[in-house]
């Protein structure tokens, strides 16, 4: 390719690139505009407990079946991620142990029950390790 032939190719793909711009803009206007009445419809309506009802609801079915459709050579890796994807609830203790300001007169309640949760919350990752760790034990090798 010359130089010409060059220029022209790049102009070609300034044009097509600002084409699929504008094409990409009219999608997200389009999605955005059907999704309108169903935002309409869901804002602000829903009951905080009704909603967090669904959520528990729906998690124990796929917890039921993720872990009850895994072979057993898989139950004991998939009970250490399990604890260490569940240790995250410790960062939600640790934020409601520390509030930034009060939240129920001095902040002396929140703050307990944040400590509170701490404690669970380690009692469950280490707790959880600790079980793990003798579940990945039975299946080593024992030296003569």
């Amino acid at each position: 390719m010359d130089q010409t032939q060059l220029s022209a190719r790049i102009a070609e793909l300034k044009a097509n690139l600002a084409a699929l711009g504008q094409q990409a803009d009219q999608l997200a206007a389009q999605v955005a505009h059907a999704a309108q009445p169903a935002a309409e419809v869901a804002g602000g309506h829903g009951s905080f407990f009704v909603t967090g009802l669904t959520v528990l609801v729906l998690a124990c079915f796929v917890g039921y079946y993720v872990v009850w459709r895994v072979t057993p050579a898989l139950h004991s890796p998939l009970m250490a991620v399990t604890n260490a994807v569940s240790s995250v609830i410790i960062v939600g203790a640790l934020v409601a142990a520390g509030p930034a300001g009060p939240i129920f007169g001095d902040g002396g309640f929140s703050k307990v029950l944040g400590f509170l949760a701490v404690i669970l919350a380690s009692v469950n990752i280490f707790g959880g390790f600790l079980v793990t760790q003798r579940m990945l034990s039975m299946f080593k090798k024992k030296g003569k």
